[in-house]
């Protein structure tokens, strides 16, 4: 019997929309909440005593990698103030392409 390949589909993630990044003493946790509803939690892939402002960096970064490989899409992280300590947040935006203008709905983009 021949079998058929399996092909690999992507998860379809939702669009970013915003940010929770969690110092725990096992490491760095982080959520991204998503348009549709939708969460993806897991861990942050860098070491425990990673500085929170670089651990922040590489949350963004993660989001923005996310965005335009699975949305095609270029996406902007802004991290509000943090209100408790060991804890941030940032809401994440679609960045708008030539020169802040958003494209037409006639046009698409």
């Amino acid at each position: 019997m021949v079998r058929r390949k399996r092909e690999r589909k992507r998860p379809d993630w939702g669009v970013p929309k915003g940010i929770v990044l969690l110092a725990t003493p096992e490491g760095w946790r982080i959520t991204v909440l998503t348009v549709e509803g939708g969460m993806l939690c897991g861990r942050l892939d860098v070491p425990v005593s990673t500085d929170p402002q670089d651990a922040r960096a590489a949350a963004g970064a993660m989001v923005k990698d996310l965005a335009r490989d699975f949305h095609g899409t270029e996406v902007e992280v802004n991290w509000d103030p943090p209100v408790e300590p060991w804890s941030w947040t940032a809401r994440v935006a679609l960045a708008l392409a030539l020169g802040g203008v958003p494209p037409s709905p006639d046009t698409g983009p």
